[in-house]
């Protein structure tokens, strides 16, 4: 990842104490236990993996060409906090076009469609929505709609795809579960969007420089006073911060002795988890228009291998890399890594040509079956409260406890800025 961490082996002894302990070294647990020691606490941070970054994992299988598994792009650079950490860590970001795009037709034709159309039938659905008595899915809401019922086939199928583009891919969330109300419910920094060409980890990496970090300490149980290790070591601790996933409060891996607030409960079960996966594909040389970042494949299936990122501009790399949301990306998550591959090599043959070569290296994401995450980021279901975020957030066990990370943030969630932005803020709630 980067950096060189000094990790103090924890005795399978009688309980230790350590004034604060922070659960999990993704970047929310990273910022904040930063921002403990900016305030004179010096915390233990407990990690399950064997790694820091949890969702930032910067692959190094291609050692001269670093890829991103989990977060990839600065959303927006212009104040946001991931820019600021990236200035002090000194690395090096660069801009991705949205705008070098190229859509191509199930034959591999470009084609050049005027999807201002469909994605005013997308906006009407939801904005009729909002008069309705009760949420539904954005799928409903657009179905239902008067727009789409006197819409072609045709336009239909560009309907789906503005569906998948702008909410599926950027949500994690299947259209059937997404809520019409609140599912596009975030805000954005300004300016472009941008990737590491050394990958993300450098800024996990230097949020973990100084601290006091365990790697492979799975919690099994919080309780107050104390955090109970899978191999049953025992940390006493006066306050314990949880920055874990929400896929894993959902799935119950991580157990609390007392009940957390009702508030918080019912914020856990009402959110739900998206996913998004990724497949790097890597080629002898580049075989694509060059001065293309995005190609868009309106394929025989909507939302499979629909949208395609080129390393071919930016880093100068023969990388395309697929990616596959919600329903799609679980149902090619149960493909071994032959499978997925030959899929996705199948999808290029049709959008590039039948002599489009094989990739010579791959590699695949599984974030669904992740047991640390359960999932990539969260988002808006149908009947969720946009104020269930801020339950998620904050303090519990009369501020012994409290709780960060993108899911708790109410306009950032899904983005690595969300994650660090709420770390620091609990502590200032909690300090």
């Amino acid at each position: 990842m980067g950096a060189s961490l000094s990790l103090p082996f924890i005795a399978k002894a009688r309980a230790q104490t350590a004034r604060v302990v922070v659960i999990g070294a993704g970047l929310a647990g990273l910022a904040a236990a930063q921002a403990l020691k900016a305030k004179g606490i010096a915390p233990m941070v407990l990690e399950a993996r064997e790694r820091i970054g949890g969702r930032v994992h910067t692959s190094t299988a291609w050692p001269d060409l670093p890829m991103d598994l989990g977060a990839s792009w600065i959303h927006g650079v212009s104040g946001n906090p991931v820019t600021e950490l990236a200035r002090a860590a000194g690395a090096r970001f660069v801009a991705t076009d949205f705008d070098a795009d190229q859509m191509l037709g199930p034959d591999g034709k470009t084609i050049e469609p005027d999807l201002s159309r469909a994605e005013a039938i997308v906006a009407r659905a939801l904005k009729a929505a909002q008069r309705r008595d009760a949420d539904v899915s954005v799928a409903r809401a657009v179905m239902e709609s008067a727009d789409w019922k006197a819409t072609t086939p045709a336009d239909q199928r560009l309907v789906r795809h503005v569906i998948n583009a702008t909410l599926e891919q950027e949500y994690g969330g299947a259209a059937s579960a997404l809520s019409a109300w609140y599912g596009d419910d975030s805000e954005e920094f300004d300016g472009d969007d941008a990737i590491f060409p050394a990958g993300y980890g450098q800024i996990a990496a230097h949020i973990a420089k100084g601290l006091d970090i365990r790697l492979g300490k799975p919690v099994a149980e919080v309780a107050p006073g104390r955090v109970t290790l899978a191999g049953g070591e025992v940390v006493a601790a006066d306050r314990i911060l949880v920055s874990v996933p929400l896929g894993v409060l959902k799935a119950g891996d991580l157990r609390f002795a007392r009940p957390l607030a009702d508030r918080r409960a019912k914020a856990i079960e009402s959110l739900q988890m998206g996913l998004l996966n990724k497949t790097w594909l890597r080629f002898e040389k580049i075989a694509w228009p060059r001065d293309v970042d995005w190609f868009e494949w309106l394929g025989p299936r909507a939302g499979v291998w629909a949208e395609w990122v080129s390393l071919a501009r930016v880093l100068k790399a023969p990388v395309l890399v697929g990616f596959n949301a919600a329903d799609e990306a679980r149902e090619i998550e149960e493909l071994d890594d032959r499978a997925t591959v030959a899929s996705a090599h199948e999808a290029l043959r049709a959008m590039f040509g039948a002599r489009f070569p094989a990739p010579v290296a791959a590699q695949v994401t599984r974030w669904g079956q992740d047991r640390w995450t359960h999932g990539a980021y969260s988002f808006n279901p149908v009947g969720m409260r946009p104020d269930q975020r801020d339950a998620l957030f904050g303090t519990d066990w009369d501020g012994a406890l409290g709780f960060c990370g993108e899911a708790c943030s109410s306009r950032h969630f899904r983005t690595a800025h969300g994650a660090v932005a709420t770390g620091r803020k609990l502590v200032d709630a909690m300090f």
